[in-house]
């Protein structure tokens, strides 16, 4: 009879343990599901985008390079004799016309065996004449008149070779330029062949830089040519190409080109670097969104375009084909049509449907010839 009642007693903790374990799992359960539902039906906020307009623009094709700049006329000057340096005529970073005299070596001792030379020279010409009214008079003969000419033009040869070696002490422009830091003061000997200033004439450049063998047959002279440069804050110089190589480099397989551009306000500096762009084929009519407006993927590039959703803003992706890039801008090939709004910043926080603010009070950039900020 005891082992009867203990044993229902057991039975029924048994079934109490259960009653009370599956009502704490069924609440939980249900739960769950309120929980679920509640966090499906819970209004997502809209994110906040920028936007722009797919626009169209007529683009040409362009092909790109980096180059140089050079001096059209630059020169290392320096004097044809050895001497001490006696005066210097300019400063330096002066601006010079053709034929001024910079420096000039010591030339004393010339001028005074010049002065011996021109004594001598004015000696055999009165010689001469002496012996042009004897000769009239038949007491020397022609042979002798013939010697005394020959002595005036040997004497005259030597008056203008001493005053040739006089100005070989003079440094002087071969053109219209500016000069550089001279590396020699008053008073220092220097050797002939000593480089003693650099002349740069920068009224024009070169800008020399190479392409790909590909683009042989469609580089010209005369074509235009756009130099930006980075070291005056992205600013861009117009020129022509005045010359193109003839040869294919076999080890690069780039051939040489040269523009020469104007340098107006004389910002350009031999030794620059450039980037260049040369304009080819034909303009053609492009729909151009900013570079920003697209979502570069591995598995492929898209745009978030803005839909009217009832009184909702909405987002679709949309896989896009993209063409070449000017600037900030980039022209899309296929997948987008002109009048079109896109999303230009916050795209990876957007997915296909996303709901979307618009605020574009800030922009992002979208410049076919963006600067750099220097401030």
């Amino acid at each position: 009879m005891k082992k009867l009642l203990f044993g229902k007693r057991m039975w029924l903790m048994l079934i109490a343990t259960l009653l009370i374990f599956g009502g704490v799992l069924g609440m939980q359960w249900y739960g769950n599901i309120k929980m679920n539902e509640f966090m499906d039906n819970m209004p997502v906020p809209p994110k906040a985008i920028t936007t722009a307009e797919a626009r169209t623009a007529m683009w040409q094709d362009a092909v790109e390079s980096v180059g140089t700049l050079a001096a059209i006329r630059g020169a290392e000057l320096a004097t044809e004799v050895p001497g001490t340096i006696e005066e210097i005529f300019f400063d330096n970073g002066a601006e010079v016309a053709a034929g001024d005299i910079i420096l000039t070596l010591n030339s004393a001792p010339d001028r005074a065996e010049l002065k011996a030379l021109e004594a001598a020279a004015e000696l055999a010409a009165i010689e001469l004449r002496r012996a042009n009214s004897l000769v009239e008079s038949r007491n020397i003969s022609k042979s002798e008149l013939d010697q005394r000419t020959s002595q005036v033009d040997q004497a005259t040869a030597r008056v203008e070779a001493q005053k040739a070696r006089i100005e070989q002490k003079a440094l002087r422009a071969s053109y219209s330029g500016r000069l550089g830091i001279r590396r020699f003061n008053v008073g220092d000997y220097v050797q002939a062949g000593d480089t003693i200033i650099e002349l740069q004439s920068l009224d024009s450049l070169y800008a020399n830089f190479t392409l790909p063998e590909q683009y042989s047959g469609q580089i010209a002279t005369g074509m235009t040519a756009q130099a930006r440069l980075q070291a005056l804050g992205g600013a861009s110089f117009e020129g022509k190409v005045t010359a193109i190589a003839p040869v294919i480099d076999p080890d690069t397989r780039n051939f040489a080109v040269q523009a020469t551009l104007e340098n107006r306000d004389d910002l350009l500096k031999p030794g620059m670097f450039a980037s260049l762009t040369l304009p080819i084929g034909l303009q053609v009519e492009q729909v151009i969104v900013p570079r920003t407006a697209v979502a570069y993927r591995p598995y492929g590039n898209s745009v978030y375009v803005v839909n009217e959703n009832g009184q909702q803003l909405t987002v679709t992706q949309r896989f896009v084909s993209l063409g070449p890039v000017r600037g900030d801008l980039v022209a899309i090939l296929d997948g987008l049509n002109p009048g079109e709004t896109v999303a230009t910043s916050g795209l990876l926080k957007l997915n296909s449907g996303s709901v979307v603010t618009i605020n574009n009070q800030i922009q992002p950039d979208a410049s076919l010839e963006p600067k750099p900020d220097n401030g």
